[in-house]
């Protein structure tokens, strides 16, 4: 009977486990707030070209892919060709959180997300 429940418990996890296993996302950000996000990609090369794709602005670049993470864009909402910044991890909020403080430390005087994206269990 024991053996059942475990192999019931296996089976339950198994279509999380692999969703969490391959799914792919990636931030982009260029000047003057410019961004591109992707989330729940079969795989990174794919998830890059998305976000690629999203970002309408001069400059952009692939900062993050992400696996199982957030990540957050901040920018200075009075200038927001001016300081900026991004940050990830294993949770939105400390991505939210780093990213207006890394703003703040470039100069930013009114410095808000602009962009989150979260993959997998991020």
């Amino acid at each position: 009977m024991r053996r059942i429940f475990l192999v019931a418990a296996l089976l339950a996890a198994l279509p999380f486990a692999a969703g969490d296993t391959h799914a792919a996302g990636a931030l982009v950000v260029g000047s003057c707030g410019a961004y591109g996000e992707a989330h729940d990609f079969g795989n990174s090369p794919a998830a890059r070209a998305s976000a690629l794709s999203k970002c309408q602005g001069p400059g952009c670049r692939l900062v993050v892919t992400l696996k199982g993470d957030c990540a957050a864009f901040a920018v200075d909402a009075v200038n927001p060709c001016g300081a900026s910044a991004w940050a990830s991890g294993g949770h939105l909020g400390r991505a939210q959180n780093d990213a207006l403080r890394k703003c703040f430390k470039d100069g930013g005087r009114e410095c808000v997300i602009r962009t989150f994206v979260c993959d997998g269990r991020g």
